[in-house]
C-alpha cells in the first residue's frame, strides 16, 4: 500500500502579509487631488530654492532706473516702488515661508505628541496639569499675544524666534486628540505586557504608543504647515513677523498691497504663490488623512 504524500507544490501558498506602507502609497497615488498637490508643491519648492539663484538680481539689489516697472526681460515679475526685483523677492519669500511652515509643523507636532501621550498615559496629577496648560493656551488670544511678543523678540532674534512663537500656540488641539488615543491604547494587552516586563514608561510611550498613532500625527503635521504659513504671512503683513533684511511672502504682499490696482504685478505674483502653496499642502493633507484614517474617508462620503 502506498501512502500518498503531498508534494510541496500541492501545499497552498499562504497569502503575503499586507504591506501597510505600500497600501497607503497606492491609495495616495490613486487620489487625483494628492497627485495635483504633490506636483504643485514640488514645483513651488523648486522655484523657491532655485529662483533666487537663477535670478539676475539679488534680494536686496535695487534697480533705480526701473522703479515700479512692469514685466520685462530684465525683471521677470516687474519691480516695486524702490526698484527691488519682484521675482527675486517673491521666490526668496516663498522659500522663507515654506521653511517657517515646515519648522512650525515639526516642532508643534512633537510637542503635541509628547504632551498628549504623557498626559494620557500617566493620568492623575500629570494629566490635570498638562490638560490645564493646553486649555489655558487655547483660550488665550493667540494672535494678540503673538503680535506683542513678535514685536519685541523677532527683530532681535531673527525669524527662528517667530517659528518658536507660532509653534507655542499650535500644539494644543492635536495634543488633546493624542491624549484621548493614549488613554485607549494604554489598556491594550501589549502595553500591559511591556509594563509587567519592567519597560520604563517613557520607552512605552516612544516605542509603543506614539508609533501607533503616527497616521494622525503625519496628517495633522501636514495640515499644520499651511496653518503656520498663513499665520506667518498675517503677522508679516502687519509688520510683526519676519523683519528686514529677511523677506517672506507676507512682507512682499504687504509691500505691494497699496499698489494692487495701480501696479498689480507687485501684489498678484506673491499672493498667487501663497494661495497655490496653501492649496497644495491642504490637498496633500486631506489625502493623507483619508489614506491613513479610513474612518475619516467614510465620514466624508
Amino acid at each position: 500500500m502506498t501512502i500518498a504524500t503531498e508534494t510541496p507544490q500541492d501545499v497552498p501558498a499562504s497569502p503575503p502579509a499586507p504591506n501597510r506602507l505600500k497600501d497607503i502609497a497606492q491609495q495616495l497615488l490613486a487620489t487625483r487631488r494628492v497627485i495635483v498637490g504633490i506636483v504643485i508643491l514640488v514645483l513651488l519648492a523648486v522655484l523657491a530654492f532655485v529662483g533666487p539663484i537663477i535670478s539676475p538680481w539679488n534680494v536686496g539689489e535695487r534697480d533705480y532706473g526701473a522703479l515700479l516697472q512692469g514685466i520685462s526681460p530684465d525683471h521677470w515679475f516687474g519691480t516695486n516702488r524702490t526698484g527691488l526685483d519682484i521675482f527675486t523677492q517673491t521666490t526668496a519669500g516663498l522659500q522663507k515661508s515654506l521653511l517657517i511652515g515646515l519648522l512650525v509643523a515639526a516642532i508643534s507636532t512633537v510637542v503635541a505628541a509628547l504632551v498628549g501621550a504623557f498626559a494620557g498615559y500617566f493620568g492623575g496629577l500629570t494629566d490635570k496639569a498638562l490638560t490645564w496648560i493646553a486649555d489655558l493656551a487655547l483660550v488665550l488670544p493667540s494672535f494678540v499675544i503673538l503680535a506683542i511678543l513678535s514685536r519685541h523678540f523677532v527683530g532681535q532674534g531673527g525669524w527662528f524666534i517667530l517659528v518658536l512663537l507660532l509653534a507655542a500656540f499650535s500644539w494644543m488641539v492635536t495634543s488633546k486628540m493624542v491624549r484621548g488615543l493614549t488613554i485607549s491604547l494604554r489598556e491594550r494587552e501589549y502595553i500591559h505586557a511591556a509594563r509587567f516586563m519592567g519597560v520604563p514608561p517613557y520607552k512605552i510611550i516612544l516605542r509603543h504608543i506614539l508609533p501607533n498613532m503616527s497616521s494622525l500625527l503625519i496628517a495633522d503635521a501636514t495640515i499644520m504647515v499651511s496653518t503656520a504659513i498663513i499665520g506667518e504671512t498675517a503677522l508679516s503683513y502687519f509688520g510683526l513677523g519676519v523683519q528686514s533684511p529677511d523677506v517672506s511672502l507676507g512682507v512682499v504682499i504687504a509691500d505691494g498691497a497699496s499698489f494692487a490696482t495701480t501696479a498689480p504685478w507687485v501684489f498678484i505674483f506673491p499672493t498667487a504663490l501663497l494661495v497655490l502653496l496653501v492649496l497644495a499642502v491642504n490637498m496633500i493633507g486631506d489625502g493623507l488623512r483619508d489614506a491613513l484614517d479610513p474612518a475619516a474617508k467614510s465620514r466624508r462620503s
